[in-house]
């Protein structure tokens, strides 16, 4: 039976020494770590565990959950950033398990409806510290998940919590590689998949997206000719994209870490710089297709349907609940004695789509038809 101990020997032998190693893991509450697993493979396994990780499954990426069973959710999107970021770790000599927990982390704070949802709640609670999906999801894992009555959270190492810092660093060192990669992860996931769920959906075309210099490299490269596109050659292009987004993320940052000279995970968080990063051609590449996906798919009017939904349904819902949180859960409304604003967001925040939608139409049901509960 492999040990604790000899899985923390192993990093500390393969892994390069800028990696983060689990033996050197800290937790705000001081516990008895696992026989078998390391510090980060316990962090991995709480956090699938959570009621908020089981709740991606339900919660919209660009088409709401209900809109078809084969568009991403934030929890598929969840797990393809955990393959990039676990697949470029291994290249690179990182820790692939804390790589791994933070992806799997990342987004358990993301709201229904994506971000159409975030900016909805952002607005209603401006004047109360406003909403951040970042912010929420290290809420998550240090409040609102109780799994053990003695202290709130998971209580996962300092290691993970720091990855989820992915904005507000005010104060903090750079983070971590691993952290670092998961962000890069992140954006390479949904650039791909947006592509590839906009073209599935319609919304896009192989002729428009033809205008990209990234789309016609690609084309090219597979040899597919023609303004149309088949099942079988959208296929193929996503598989492309992928792999030449990982590709050059894996040889930009490797090209990196060598110049800095960095030898110690400290050296990484000291550094000016980010390490993780692509090319300079393919980060000029990802920003012409952000703004093509921006314009053509978040902004497509069929998207901002779902956009005008959300903010009606969570609106709606969080004046409700404000003006009587008698309606609250009563685990909300006990938190509601620190701030009922908050206590509201919370609530909304960790909702499905599709709970959100159903307790909207309870609240707002036909003239003349009785509410769901009252039935």
């Amino acid at each position: 039976m492999v040990t604790r101990a000899e899985l923390e020997a192993r990093e500390a032998a393969a892994l390069a020494p800028y990696a983060t190693l689990s033996r050197a893991a800290t937790r705000e509450h001081p516990e008895r770590e696992s026989e078998t697993r390391t510090a980060f493979q316990k962090d991995r396994d709480r956090v699938l565990h959570t009621t908020a990780f089981r709740r991606l499954e339900a919660k919209t990426q660009v088409f709401l959950s209900a809109a078809g069973d084969h568009y991403r959710t934030r929890l598929t999107h969840t797990l393809e950033v955990s393959q990039v970021a676990r697949s470029v770790a291994l290249t690179l000599g990182l820790n692939e398990t804390l790589a791994e927990t933070i992806a799997l982390t990342h987004d358990l704070g993301h709201p229904p409806f994506g971000h159409a949802g975030e900016r909805v709640l952002n607005t209603l609670m401006a004047g109360d510290g406003g909403f951040n999906h970042n912010t929420q999801a290290r809420r998550i894992v240090t409040e609102l998940e109780r799994p053990k009555g003695e202290y709130a959270g998971l209580n996962l190492t300092h290691d993970t919590l720091d990855g989820l810092n992915k904005h507000d660093r005010a104060g903090l060192s750079r983070p971590s590689l691993e952290a670092q990669l998961v962000d890069a992860a992140d954006a390479l996931a949904y650039t791909a998949h947006d592509l590839d769920d906009g073209l599935r959906s319609g919304l896009l075309t192989h002729a428009g997206l033809r205008e990209l210099p990234l789309w016609r490299d690609l084309t090219a490269g597979a040899g597919i000719e023609g303004d149309t596109l088949t099942e079988q050659g959208r296929r193929t292009l996503h598989r492309r994209l992928l792999g030449t987004l990982i590709r050059d993320l894996t040889q930009a940052s490797h090209a990196a870490i060598v110049a800095s000279g960095v030898d110690s995970p400290g050296a990484v968080r000291a550094h000016a710089t980010p390490l993780i990063t692509y090319s300079p051609q393919m980060r000029g590449c990802l920003r012409e297709t952000g703004a093509y996906l921006r314009e053509n798919l978040y902004r497509h009017w069929r998207v901002e349907m779902q956009v005008e939904q959300a903010t009606r349904t969570l609106t709606t819902l969080f004046e409700a609940l404000v003006r009587r949180p008698s309606m609250l859960p009563p685990s909300f409304r006990a938190r509601a004695e620190q701030g009922l604003p908050r206590a509201v967001c919370d609530y909304l925040a960790g909702m499905t789509d599709r709970y959100a939608l159903d307790v909207h139409a309870n609240l707002t049901p036909p003239v003349g038809t009785p509410g769901l509960w009252l039935r």
